[in-house]
């Protein structure tokens, strides 16, 4: 198969139009068969039971077909499986991060971004790795899945072949809020892509450059649990956070914070020395954070009113 020019979708589809047309035609011919046996051979057609010899070219015939059609669908898998472990040596290499609950994509170039971005018509490989627990990185639109497992690196690599959105989901159970592990693939023009890897800023954005605690969150993957807009995530939202009175369990005890400076601090930098009463998320403290940027930080978030 051509790596280049093969359609990796059209691929996989025929391994399961293949495996889907060799089901369906067993179970139509064994339940008609069970059918036809029902009235063939009922109590009353036959009220006195017979001894029936068995026959060596029906048992013959009824081990080499299966044992064929099994080749077959082994034949096809195989080729698809080396199809897709065989990473093409052009392709663009991009680290992926699953942790509870979402996704982290890392560029060559340092860049990181909760938001898979891609050219178009490039062999893109995604080096898949988890923080916590096993998670599963699958994207229904390419037909590719395979599993981020903690302790070690696996990986898929695919080819998109028209540009747009595409939703990205995980798909091994990873805890209570395993349907909020959602994030998109945006297949890019070459041109789209390079401007964009690249950094060069747009008309818009040179107008209103990012603050500069916007891209810090965005580093450290904030972004992906906690919003802006005061929509609730997976994480509480950052909108109004600061002077919030909540009730947090520490020790086994209940007690009401006030989400002051030091309490983010200390959210921020242990985040399971406090767990917020009723919720379940297990918070990563951030790698490499350093305190002048936490302070950046947690300025940025009391202006969030």
């Amino acid at each position: 198969m051509n790596q280049a020019t093969a359609s990796q979708t059209a691929s996989v589809d025929l391994v399961f139009w293949v495996s889907m047309a060799i089901s369906v035609t067993l179970l139509v011919l064994v339940t008609a068969l069970m059918i036809y046996f029902v009235f063939r051979y009922s109590r009353r057609r036959h009220p006195n039971a017979e001894k029936v010899e068995g026959s060596t070219a029906l048992e013959i015939l009824w081990t080499v077909i299966p044992t064929v059609l099994v080749m077959v669908i082994f034949y096809f898998g195989m080729e698809e499986f080396h199809f897709l472990r065989t990473v093409p040596k052009d392709a663009m290499n991009v680290k992926v991060t699953g942790r509870m609950w979402d996704w982290a994509y890392e560029y060559p170039n340092g860049r990181r971004t909760d938001t898979l971005y891609v050219p178009v018509d490039r062999p893109v490989k995604l080096t898949l790795e988890s923080v916590d627990v096993l998670h599963s990185f699958y994207i229904p639109a390419f037909r590719i899945k395979e599993d981020a497992v903690p302790g070690r690196q696996n990986y898929l690599w695919f080819k998109p072949q028209t540009m747009g959105p595409a939703d990205v989901f995980c798909a091994e159970y990873c805890g209570q809020s395993h349907s909020y592990m959602i994030s998109k693939v945006m297949v890019m023009s070459q041109k789209e892509f390079e401007e964009w890897y690249s950094g060069a800023p747009a008309a818009a954005a040179a107008a209103a450059p990012q603050p500069p605690a916007l891209a810090l969150l965005e580093k450290h993957d904030c972004i992906g649990c906690h919003t802006l807009d005061g929509i609730e995530g997976v994480g509480p939202t950052f909108k109004g956070i600061f002077g919030r009175t909540v009730v947090v369990v520490s020790g086994g005890k209940e007690q009401e914070a006030v989400i002051d400076e030091a309490y983010l601090r200390r959210a921020i930098l242990e985040p399971d020395a406090e767990m917020v009463k009723g919720s379940t998320v297990n918070m990563p403290a951030p790698e490499n954070l350093s305190d002048a940027d936490l302070k950046i930080i947690i300025e940025y978030l009391k202006t969030l009113k």
